[in-house]
């Protein structure tokens, strides 16, 4: 069993380096073949066949113990994969050479409860004949997988059911000798028993120091506040009285005269005299005059302003061009609008209707669409139910006729182990020709191997004196170069090193006299800038100027016409 072991294990370690390297099978048959050169002639022909085999028929062991792990091996390890594909391939396919004894003792020197698993899974008869079989014929034909796999496995199905009830008789065993383990029992520590802590003496509670109430001045505003609020309120109430006074001391003879009438030459010649000096005495009259303090602007608010003035310019022209054009009031626009805005208040509130009306037939709709699919949904319950129904007795009629298939397949299998003793015997002869004769190729082969190994290695030795012999000779160590030739390496634009360190020399100075072309139209550029600013400082200047004369003209003629009215139309005028 110990020898068996040793050679299952060395294959599964094999198959472990071959699917991590995942190369082509023959090279690594090879490299395994010079790796194995130590054991004896016998114990390597074995796990050379059935690594061999392993590879050969790799997919057909791949659905087994792929469907073993997910159906009945979900809690063996991944590690025991190749461990499962050799015994697998050890069952379908050496059985009948290797014979049974050997095989169990095979099976006895691997894990019990795992051999257990997957022998109970793999021959099980359901198995065998219903999905192994599908599967197998989709990658060999039907016929020839029931013949050369399926039946052999179902020959022996009855004594490796045997095999796996020992099994189960060995893992019983085990677990029974584990119950009987003596168990360990805890005894108590000898621990010293605590004395008993004293009661503490409570401390004294420590006295606070009173603490100082809060200001009253905190809910309080400040007096500042209270200062400002009633100095605002005295200005204010001077601010009234003063304007009071100015309002009821103002003059009070003036010549009455109607309110169209406009003055007379002698009266305007008697009227000027006295104004006069009464205008240039009054402190309302304030004569503006243009602030000529420098003001220093920057770029932004310069052209701002220009903008500004440039802007007002613009409108007065355009509502000049309007109202030379003829441009009248709005009160036609306006009509026209208002009649718009009804029209298309009666179109909403039409509109408003027509939704509502849309809304109610939609909800009648949806009503009716719902009975419809209720309806719907039960003729299509009934339906299914009738289906449903139709198919159980199917699955019933099937699984009867599935059952007396497997029993006409029990009893076939039966006639057929009455008369498989003398075909066994056939077999084994056959087979053992044929190991024979793959251990004498696979001799040959080793010895070709060699000889081919000690060629190359000879090939290498003759290659290694040659080129120690050529490091050996002597090799110039200078190299003389020449800057003006050109290396002719067939490159496009190839050039000499001093051709290439004259274009340079040209390339910089044309950078330079860019650098400076450049330089030149930048200051011009600020040069523009500055004047194009000052121009516009300038005519901001002229502009502000006129405004200052305007207003101060405005202001002037506003207060003469003030005096005018109050002295021509009305004795007394309050403001």
């Amino acid at each position: 069993m110990a020898y068996y072991g040793k050679c299952i294990e060395t294959v599964i370690g094999q198959l472990d380096k071959f699917k991590a390297k995942k190369g082509s099978a023959e090279q690594f048959l090879e490299a395994a073949s010079t790796t194995l050169q130590t054991l004896s002639p016998q114990k390597q022909a074995f796990i050379l066949e059935v690594l061999s085999g392993c590879l050969e028929y790799q997919k057909l062991l791949a659905v087994v113990v792929d469907a073993f792990y997910v159906r009945a091996g979900c809690l063996c390890p991944r590690a025991d994969y190749s461990l499962f594909e050799v015994i697998c391939y050890l069952a379908t396919f050496q059985l009948e050479e290797l014979g049974f004894q050997l095989f169990c003792d095979i099976v006895r020197s691997q894990p019990v409860d795992k051999m257990r698993k997957f022998l109970g899974f793999f021959f099980n008869p359901l198995n065998l004949c219903s999905w192994i079989t599908d599967e197998w014929s989709l990658i060999y034909e039907t016929a020839y997988v029931r013949e050369n796999w399926i039946g052999p496995l179902m020959r022996w199905q009855p004594e490796v059911q045997k095999l796996i009830n020992q099994l189960e008789e060995v893992l019983a065993n085990q677990s029974v000798s584990k119950t009987k383990a003596k168990v360990t029992e805890p005894k108590e520590f000898n621990l010293t028993v605590p004395r008993p802590r004293s009661i503490p003496v409570p401390e004294p509670v420590p006295v606070v120091a009173k603490s100082k109430p809060v200001p009253r001045s905190t809910y309080q505003p400040p007096k500042e506040q209270q200062l400002l609020e009633t100095t605002k309120r005295h200005n204010r109430w001077k601010a009234e009285e003063l304007l009071l006074r100015a309002n009821m001391e103002e003059m009070r003879c003036a010549v009455p005269r109607s309110r169209g009438e406009p003055p007379t030459q002698d009266s305007q010649k008697t009227l000027q005299p006295r104004l006069l000096p009464r205008i240039l005495k009054t402190p309302k009259l304030t004569f503006y005059k243009t602030n000529n303090v420098p003001v220093k602007l920057n770029t932004a608010a310069i052209l701002r302003e220009g903008s500004l003035y440039q802007r007002q310019v613009e409108k007065e022209l355009e509502r000049v061009d309007k109202l030379v054009d003829g441009a009248g009031d709005f009160s036609e626009f306006l009509e026209w609008q208002r009649k718009v805005q009804a029209e298309g208040r009666e179109e909403q509130l039409a509109a408003s209707e027509c939704h509502r009306l849309q809304g109610k037939l939609s909800h009648e709709e949806a009503i009716l669409a719902r009975q419809r699919l209720v309806q719907g949904n039960k003729e299509k319950a009934d339906q299914k139910k009738e289906e449903t129904a139709e198919l159980m007795q199917q699955c019933a009629e099937r699984r009867l006729r599935e059952e007396r298939s497997m029993k006409e397949l029990v009893q076939r299998v039966a006639e057929v182990q009455k008369n498989v003793k003398v075909a066994q015997t056939k077999l084994l002869r056959g087979r053992q020709q044929i190991v024979q004769e793959v251990i004498e190729e696979s001799r040959e082969l080793l010895q070709r191997s060699a000889e081919a190994a000690g060629e190359e290695q000879q090939r290498r030795r003759e290659l290694i004196s040659q080129l120690r012999a050529l490091e050996t000779q002597p090799v110039r160590q200078g190299k003389l170069v020449d800057l003006t030739q050109i290396p002719g390496y067939g490159l496009e634009g190839e050039m000499s090193v001093v051709e290439l360190r004259e274009r340079l020399a040209l390339l910089k100075e044309t950078r330079r006299r860019e650098e400076e072309e450049k330089r030149d139209q930048i200051i011009q550029g600020k040069r523009a800038r500055s004047q194009e600013l000052q121009n516009v400082v300038e005519q901001i200047s002229l502009c502000r100027a006129a405004m200052g004369r305007s207003a101060a003209l405005r202001t002037i003629w506003k207060e003469l016409q003030d005096s005018d009215t109050s002295l021509l139309n009305t004795p007394v005028c309050i403001f």
